[in-house]
């Protein structure tokens, strides 16, 4: 079997790419740009067939080279930074790169599951997967929701292979070193805990009180067994499961929430005891700084899955971490690493 994954190099591919080694598949086309070269150390200790250059992998699928050779896709590949102000260039890599492997896809009937965000909803006070619920703040949204509605087009057309959307909340976990700004609210923690002894959240906006803005925290672990799931079902299964879906825990949790997970699974791997919220904020552990100007109107204050689609249509079974044993595992890796 000939797997293809876009974004190898990057956070959520290269632990697909880890658990397919671990099931026993090798034959992995990793596709990525490594302009920034340190994402290499994300593929290090992977095993795969083949790199190839996101350009050369584009102009290979338009020129046909890769026509009846792929047998899946993870299509992980996209500018992930919330904060870019480029439009065009966030167009082309997130909404002319997918809807071209999209067509590739349908074309030698290829089953494809791709990352959409939670960014699509926005302003949105309602988390479920339909149009009239996407609001996005920024053009990294709207770049993901443009490519959902072209998917929902191929839908109501009739599809010729499986096709998955997972809008991933807030994901966080091993192999984002690379992300700068755009890392997990716990690497930053982490970091700030073991260089400062402490961490720093945003003041209280938008009506939320200090570090009471709240998301939908998912662990990578769990990202990569939805993402199993689907490959499953597509490869092992005659019910060929196509939908977007929600890609979250179903639970909202304050930052507060995770800074005191961070912390106290850093104490606890030094032999202290957990500290209580207002215990962290008193010893000047967790601090509040301003909230900044520039994120004032693309801020999302509150994200919760909604996962009865994913549940019912997508046949997901499987509980997710809570929190803070995520957070844990997280931590006990970076500290090992």
């Amino acid at each position: 079997m000939l797997i293809v994954v876009t974004g190898a190099a990057g956070f959520i591919g290269a632990n697909i790419i880890q658990e397919l080694n671990r099931r026993g598949h090798y034959d992995i086309i990793a596709v990525d740009n490594l302009t920034n070269g340190n994402k290499a150390r994300n593929l290090a200790d992977l095993d795969i067939l083949d790199f190839v250059d996101k350009e050369d992998f584009i102009q290979a699928i338009v020129n046909g080279e890769y026509d009846n050779q792929v047998d899946y896709i993870f299509h992980q590949g996209a500018c992930s930074a919330t904060v870019e102000a480029d439009g065009r260039y966030m167009m082309r890599n997130n909404y002319e790169y997918s809807c071209l492997l999209l067509e590739y896809a349908q074309k030698n009937e290829v089953p494809f599951v791709y990352a959409s965000s939670a960014a699509t909803y926005g302003a949105s006070p309602v988390f479920i997967e339909e149009r009239e619920n996407e609001v996005p703040l920024n053009v990294y949204g709207y770049s993901k929701m443009l490519f959902d509605q072209t998917v929902r087009r191929y839908f109501s057309a009739g599809l010729r292979a499986p096709v998955v959307g997972l809008k991933y909340f807030n994901v966080y976990g091993y192999r984002e070193f690379h992300k700068g700004r755009m890392a997990s609210v716990v690497l930053h923690h982490f970091r700030q805990y073991q260089e400062h002894g402490c961490v720093k959240l945003f003041e209280g906006c938008q009506g939320y009180g200090n570090g009471e803005q709240s998301r939908d925290f998912i662990s990578i672990e769990d990202v990569v067994k939805v993402n199993m799931h689907f490959f499953e079902n597509h490869t092992q299964s005659p019910h060929e499961i196509s939908g977007i879906f929600n890609c979250g825990t179903g639970k909202a949790r304050p930052f507060n929430d995770l800074s005191l997970a961070t912390i106290n699974a850093c104490r606890k791997a030094e032999g202290y005891a957990p500290l209580d919220l207002q215990t962290a904020i008193t010893q000047g552990i967790i601090e509040y700084i301003p909230f900044p100007g520039d994120l004032a109107d693309k801020y999302q204050c509150f994200t919760q899955s909604d996962n009865n689609n994913l549940i019912n249509d997508g046949k997901y079974k499987q509980a997710f971490l809570p929190l803070e044993e995520g957070v844990e595992n997280y931590v006990n890796l970076l500290l090992n690493s």
